[in-house]
């Protein structure tokens, strides 16, 4: 089973695949990003080095995909459980959009994924999982924008997509005080 969940342009599910098959094939599925952001940082993490793509560059706090049968929160808590050993009940994550985006890794590699984005204010202890993560920082939103207008190599694809998006919508003043800082 474990099947991704293979989705059209307006996130409807049209069936499954295998998580190889699927990034071989270039299928649409979908997926979702976590950023974490707190007291005005926002938490990165360095993708591990032997991952199939993007291994060592740095990208938001957690990101996967849903299985068949599996409900998008879901997916999201066991995600962080999983990666940074943040405890379900610690953490409330709120959806705050979503986006289609295409990435060719080599000649027989792509993400071609419909992207929830999900945003957390969280402080608490974090532990990250080292087959998942090579390292983890918390960067100042300021020094991370300049940082992705300097060194966007230094990024995953999808961050920097999503990143400018979370960073706007943060920045809008009827945000929570909590997450600015």
């Amino acid at each position: 089973m474990n099947q991704l969940i293979l989705v059209d342009l307006l996130d409807r599910e049209i069936g499954g695949a295998g998580k190889i098959e699927a990034h071989r094939e270039g299928l649409l599925h979908r997926a979702f990003s976590v950023f974490i952001c707190h007291d005005g940082q926002m938490l990165l993490q360095k993708r591990a080095y032997h991952k199939y793509h993007s291994g060592g560059l740095w990208t938001n706090a957690c990101c996967s995909h849903p299985r068949q049968g599996e409900k998008l929160a879901a997916a999201v808590r066991e995600r962080l459980r999983h990666e940074l050993n943040i405890a379900p009940d610690t953490c409330r994550v709120t959806e705050i959009f979503d986006f289609v985006y295409f990435q060719k890794y080599g000649d027989h590699l792509f993400e071609y994924e419909y992207d929830h984005v999900f945003l957390a204010d969280y402080g608490g202890a974090l532990q990250a999982n080292p087959d998942e993560i090579a390292a983890i920082r918390w960067v100042a939103l300021e020094d991370l924008q300049a940082d992705l207008l300097t060194r966007p190599q230094d990024y995953s694809a999808w961050f920097l997509i999503a990143a400018p998006k979370v960073l706007q919508f943060l920045m809008r003043a009827e945000r929570p005080q909590a997450i600015l800082g």
